[in-house]
């Protein structure tokens, strides 16, 4: 599993390389997951689709997606010595290879699991080219994000006025809704609500507790 860190070059001012994709991208894809599961997991199945899985090692995927589950950025040189820092942090991991099938090839499944027992979060994502990134699945739900605009996750249960409650509550406070889509699962519902500002955190408690949502998350 080691990888000999002298192709961890420092490659321009916001990239630990040595591949957009494979490294940068990786990173990103992991870091993005991070913010969207729960804080408190201790181990993470990384499961590896297509170049992802031939290469990881050479191209440092492995240690990428390690260091961006530990909260670092792609330009952050902590990744070289991810491994290690997983460590100390009492972060497990395992790389599998597998076949996630018609996806793009740089593309990792992510499985966060948390030692008080409760149900594993399941995030997946590939990495597109030239850093850029695409979420393609939450909770086994296909998605297209591409971590670009501050947006919001819900997940509820069947229900009418979600979405009329979370857009009024937007505009009452002046945002500006990019775009707004649902992802349903017989009557589980996902709304994704993409926005062209940050949302203030007083804005992001109304909403969290103006419905009961099972599952909401914000990234700015």
């Amino acid at each position: 599993m080691a990888v000999n860190a002298s192709i961890f070059d420092i490659i321009g001012p916001v990239m630990v390389g040595p591949s957009s994709s494979h490294t940068a991208g990786a990173a990103k894809i992991a870091n993005v997951a991070r913010r969207m599961v729960d804080p408190g997991f201790n181990e993470v199945d990384f499961y590896l689709h297509g170049s992802f899985a031939k290469t990881y090692k050479g191209h440092g995927t492995n240690r990428a997606l390690v260091g961006g589950v530990l909260g670092y950025g792609p330009e952050d040189d902590r990744i070289i010595n991810a491994f290690e820092y997983a460590k100390e942090a009492g972060l497990s991991y395992k790389f599998i290879e597998t076949d996630l099938g018609e996806v793009h090839p740089n593309t990792v499944r992510m499985v966060f699991k948390y030692p008080d027992g409760r149900n594993p979060i399941d995030i997946q994502g590939s990495s597109i080219g030239g850093g850029a990134i695409v979420i393609n699945k939450i909770y086994g739900n296909p998605i297209e994000y591409y971590a670009k605009r501050p947006t919001l996750f819900m997940a509820y249960g069947e229900q009418k006025g979600i979405i009329a409650f979370v857009s009024n509550i937007l505009y009452s406070n002046g945002y500006n809704i990019h775009e707004m889509k649902t992802i349903k699962d017989g009557d589980n519902v996902m709304l994704v609500c993409e926005l062209d500002e940050p949302l203030t955190e007083q804005a992001l408690e109304t909403i969290k507790n103006g419905k009961d949502f099972t599952f909401i998350k914000y990234i700015d």
